[in-house]
């Protein structure tokens, strides 16, 4: 009786390395958690910030609610963007959350043909030969409904 108490009483030495191993699944679960969540998050906002940082005038955007304009005027916490021909509203720098396209200069705009683009409104577009029902992807243009 004497030996089976003091059998019990020398078991609890060996508990500490039970703790490590009940501890190693959670670090394991963290340590998944931090290189497929947190690391890719902290890349993607680490170039979102260098991207606003490096806004131009001129850039072609794209906002958190979708607008897409043209970086007009930039200022310390705020962006002026031109909407449509006149029309410019204030953002703030973070709403800006894709960069559309870098400015093209006028009168160099070249397509991946090696043909000349034309700028409508801001919108580069290929110009269509008078009285082509053909759009610039191959499809027809024409109208058949009556509409």
């Amino acid at each position: 009786m004497f030996i089976a108490s003091a059998y019990a009483q020398g078991g609890g030495a060996a508990g500490g390395s039970d703790f490590f191993v009940q501890i190693l699944p959670l670090l394991l679960i963290f340590v998944v958690f931090y290189f497929l969540l947190i690391r890719p998050q902290q890349k993607k906002v680490k170039t979102h910030r260098d991207m606003v940082a490096n806004l131009q005038r001129g850039d072609r955007v794209i906002t958190g609610g979708g607008l897409h304009a043209t970086v007009a005027k930039i200022e310390d916490e705020a962006v002026i963007l031109e909407i449509a021909n006149g029309v410019r509203v204030k953002a703030a720098r973070h709403t800006i959350s894709e960069l559309s396209s870098k400015p093209v200069p006028r009168g160099s705009a070249k397509d991946s043909d090696g043909g000349d683009v034309s700028r409508k409104g801001g919108i580069l577009s290929k110009p269509v030969p008078r009285g082509s029902t053909k759009d610039s992807g191959g499809g027809d243009v024409s109208r058949k409904g009556g509409d």
